[in-house]
């Protein structure tokens, strides 16, 4: 559609907190004097910088008739202040909109957008009742930042953790602390190498106790030393309080995305639990087959190509993003209603609408893990079986945490070369003894699996603490195994991540480990297959299996782990699949 205005522009414009700190942000209008709609975006990484909205984005909004404000969030580019992630951005939020409120090209209604941190400083405004906040679009973001964003099953999430404090975090301010003092080049010059290099940061034990990260980040280490859920967390947490939140949140996904989990959680809770009708009605989901880094631009999303229907060109989220806020800022219905939900199908490679999540007519299938005790690596014995393994022998491997199984793609993010996300070949990964490989026989018919994806496990160890990790992959005929969806469980976290219950080396314990969930269609030709380890190292931490401090162990703490999985009738692990019929073309 033409833009309706020429576009007016401004840049650092001073906006005060309320404790005097003074942020500042760019702002793009239509340039015929009026008063219009806002739409906000808040972001840590430089608003300046193409990355963010103000490229095309807010030139288009702009020209559709809203006035787009992008500002650095405090402590970062030309903002005042200290930057400390998490615990500002409520107020930051609420004075923002405060401001914008009483601006003479403001009509006081607000939208927000954004993705990654910038869909988190959304959901704390709406949590601090930013006023004139009626519409958000959080993308790729979380709604718990224990659970979801920093841990995932107890796990320190360590390749995003350290991928985006070194490289996104640290680096915007050892660039300010360079501009004050001359003398910090050596340390900037370090943190690069460091940026360049991050093998060894990833092996690097003690997690905790970085000296550079200490005087750049000191809330890595914060984080660190919160391993479990409590206090330190849920002040800052989304998903115990949808119930006071009432604006519209479009809640933008991606199935490689590592915030995917939070995603849908967010939109569910808004759906059910918002604070008013307007705000439940107005929770919407829209997932794409994209990751975390590259939402909405073009395929591929590693190794996968989704195809021309996923791209950005194509498929118009920033379209859909401006008939959202016309709908909910404007008061303006567009001709056919659109469902609440959006996926894309992958395998398929389609979109689709659905009214739910999860779909109403999806049934929930049992795929039991079988062999005859041998279903280590991709050349065992391993059986994905519609009926229970009744005399099925158990399988053993050790976990080395000194050589854990390599992650390969997934959910990853923020280093597009140390943290590659999306869809990979497992097979190498499959070869290895401490993998555990289950495979269904190769289908006649296609199946869909679009919803909610779980592991339930029965396993011993050797250990008073260790980790299990299952994957989701499909297989085409030619063997390439294609990664899917993956989870893990630490053990001391195995009933509830807010406190620690240890194992009794040698007895079976039920895990249920939470994959999130997929939409994907295993084609005729093709298997589902599951992969059960220890590790998948470093998108999680390694479990030094000792009982100890995990942050503050090092590698002589390191023990090796004998495990133990079942899969008889009376420990029936498998994976729980949410099967949908009749959708395929």
């Amino acid at each position: 559609m033409p833009a309706r205005y020429s576009v007016s522009f401004e840049r650092n414009v001073p906006v005060p907190m309320s404790d005097g700190t003074i942020l500042y942000a760019d702002v793009y209008r239509p340039a015929t004097p009026g008063k219009y709609p806002v739409i906000l975006q808040r972001t840590p990484y430089d608003k300046s910088a193409p990355i963010n909205s103000s490229g095309p984005f807010a030139l288009r909004a702009a020209g559709e008739g809203y006035a787009v404000v992008i500002q650095d969030t405090r402590g970062r580019w030309a903002s005042e202040g200290v930057f400390h992630a998490f615990p500002y951005e409520r107020q930051d939020g609420y004075d923002t909109c405060a401001w914008l409120q009483e601006q003479p090209w403001s009509n006081g209604r607000i939208g927000m957008c954004g993705g990654s941190y910038v869909g988190l400083t959304q959901w704390q405004a709406a949590l601090g009742n930013a006023p004139g906040l009626q519409a958000i679009v959080p993308t790729v973001t979380a709604a718990d930042y224990h659970e979801g964003w920093t841990y995932q099953g107890g796990a320190f999430e360590l390749n995003f953790n350290l991928s985006w404090t070194l490289t996104y975090l640290s680096s915007a301010t050892a660039a300010k602390r360079l501009a004050a003092d001359p003398g910090f080049g050596p340390k900037v010059e370090n943190l690069f190498d460091r940026i360049d290099n991050m093998a060894p940061e990833f092996d690097r034990m003690p997690l905790k106790g970085d000296p550079l990260l200490a005087e750049l980040a000191p809330y890595y280490d914060e984080w660190l030393s919160h391993p479990s859920h409590g206090a330190f967390w849920d002040k800052i947490k989304v998903d115990t309080h949808y119930n006071d939140i009432d604006v519209a949140a479009l809640n933008v996904g991606a199935w490689y995305d590592i915030f995917l989990g939070g995603t849908i959680h967010n939109f569910l809770g808004m759906q059910q639990h918002g604070k008013t009708e307007q705000a439940r009605r107005g929770s919407s989901l829209l997932i794409g087959p994209w990751e975390h880094m590259t939402v909405v631009t073009v395929s591929p999303v590693g190794e996968y190509d989704p195809g021309v229907r996923s791209w950005h060109t194509v498929y118009d989220v920033d379209g859909v993003t401006l008939r959202w806020y016309d709908k909910w800022l404007r008061d303006v219905e567009s001709a056919g209603e659109e469902k609440p939900v959006t996926i894309f199908v992958m395998g398929a490679n389609q979109w689709r609408q659905e009214d739910e999540w999860p779909l109403a007519r999806t049934r929930y299938v049992d795929y039991f893990f079988a062999s005859d005790g041998k279903a280590n690596t991709l050349f065992g014995d391993g059986r994905l079986s519609r009926e229970p393994d009744g005399d099925g022998r158990p399988d053993n491997y050790l976990y080395d945490p000194l050589n854990p199984a390599p992650t390969r793609g997934g959910p990853l993010c923020c280093n597009t070369y140390w943290a590659a996300a999306g869809a990979f070949d497992q097979t190498e990964t499959e070869t290895r003894p401490d993998v555990l490989v289950y495979s269904s026989p190769i289908l006649e018919e296609a199946v869909e699996v679009t919803g909610p994806v779980k592991v339930i496990l029965y396993a011993a160890s050797s250990a008073v603490d260790t980790d299990f990790t299952a994957k989701l992959v499909d297989v085409s005929p030619c063997g390439d195994a294609k990664n899917l969806t993956d989870g893990i469980i630490r053990a001391r976290y195995r009933k509830t991540t807010r406190e620690e219950h240890f194992l009794v080396p040698g007895e079976v314990e039920a895990y249920e480990i939470d994959l999130w969930a997929t939409s994907n269609v295993f084609l005729p030709g093709h298997q589902i297959r599951v992969e059960i380890s220890s590790s998948n190292f470093p998108r999680f931490d390694r479990n030094p299996n000792h009982g100890g401090v995990i942050a503050e162990a090092t590698k002589e703490d390191c023990i090796v782990a004998h495990q133990t999985v079942y899969h008889d009738a009376g420990y029936p692990s498998r994976i729980v699949l949410p099967v949908v019929e009749g959708d395929l073309p």
